[in-house]
């Protein structure tokens, strides 16, 4: 791209995306991180992204039923470190009401948004995450991010006035991915043969909820930009809300688009799941496209361990045919973010 001006990235972050874009601004020089001839992305069909109906983990189920479904979580978390949960207990319709109010935060006037704008160096707010190390990419984006539970750990100056709706309806979606965190750890738990809590009691009473919503606004150069670049996650897992495709999962060395099923939720495993499982479940590299003519919402609410909760592999998958890959870690959240912000994976840092 030529005639780009060189701008502190503490200028551009100042300014966000959006504004940008109703200026009608060319991406400067830190957002590009693509170099525009890249291999053909796959845009994977709905069969290839496993999907999962946690409604047949029900005791109610017959044992068969439930162990192939079992079988099934295991090797989908064993190669692609994801599936789509449906038959989860939220109706569509919630959903569908997740992603309005999503948007409807967004579409607001900047002035709004900005009275919940974060610090510089802060997580809470709107905005962009803190500002990179020098040479890493900035990503297309804007987002709010907020802690949800503990409810003790709410920052609530940071919890939008606007639209009325949107505290009651994060707080109702809040109350519906606690039990659902509890019924993913304990399927992925039995899905290994373990006690079905282990996780569980890795992650402790006080497992933290944070929620990030995300705006992927048009973007002029999708062949030079990315909406995220690629990462993987810090936490336990996450639990993703997308209305419409653009999440990609790096898998045999391929990008596989995540297709968007309405009624489905995206449960994504990140490091920490990785070390509690001695490393049979993967944590996967993955990434968010722009698009020239659409924007993309998504909400992800990331299932962290307690705060000072040492977890390590789960005694039942270290043997002699695997041994133990990963020490005990605390707070690797922490550790990651470091890495993270240099365009690195922390989690060699937790190998034995």
């Amino acid at each position: 791209m030529t005639g780009v001006s060189v701008v502190p990235v503490e200028v551009l972050l100042a300014k966000r995306v959006q504004e940008m874009v109703l200026d009608g601004e060319e991406p400067p020089a830190p957002y590009l991180s693509r170099d525009g001839d890249e291999a053909q992305d796959i845009s994977s069909p709905s069969s290839i992204i496993p999907i999962i109906d946690l409604s047949l983990f029900s005791s109610s189920i017959p044992h068969n039923k439930q162990e192939e479904e079992l079988q099934k979580l295991r090797s989908a978390l064993s190669s692609w470190g994801c599936f789509q949960a449906i038959g989860h207990g939220i109706s569509t319709m919630f959903l569908d009401k997740i992603r309005q109010v999503s948007r409807e935060y967004f579409e607001q006037p900047m002035e709004e948004k900005k009275k919940q704008a974060k610090e510089i160096e802060g997580f809470d707010g709107y905005g962009a995450d803190p500002p990179p190390e020098q040479g890493q990419p900035l990503d297309w984006s804007d987002r709010l991010f907020l802690e949800v539970y503990p409810e003790d750990l709410r920052k609530p100056k940071f919890w939008p006035q606007n639209p009325k709706s949107f505290r009651e309806i994060l707080e109702d979606y809040t109350s519906k991915i606690i039990p659902l965190t509890e019924r993913v750890s304990k399927a992925m738990a039995k899905s290994l043969n373990l006690e079905e809590n282990c996780f569980l009691n890795q992650f402790g009473e006080r497992a933290m909820l944070h929620a990030r919503f995300n705006y992927y606004s048009r973007c002029p150069r999708p062949d030079l930009v990315l909406g995220l670049k690629p990462h993987a996650d810090g936490s336990g897992y996450t639990l993703i809300l997308q209305d419409d495709i653009g999440l990609q999962v790096l898998k045999d060395e391929q990008w596989f688009t995540v297709p968007m099923i309405s009624e489905a939720i995206l449960v994504l495993m990140a490091d920490q799941m990785e070390i509690m499982t001695n490393g049979v479940f993967k944590s996967p590299v993955h990434r968010v496209l722009t698009h020239s003519q659409r924007e993309r919402i998504s909400v992800a609410v990331f299932y962290t361990p307690e705060k000072n909760k040492e977890i390590g592999p789960e005694n039942g998958l270290i043997n002699e045919e695997r041994p133990r890959i990963f020490k005990n870690v605390k707070d690797y959240a922490d550790v990651h973010w470091k890495y993270y912000n240099q365009g690195l994976r922390a989690l060699h840092t937790a190998h034995v």
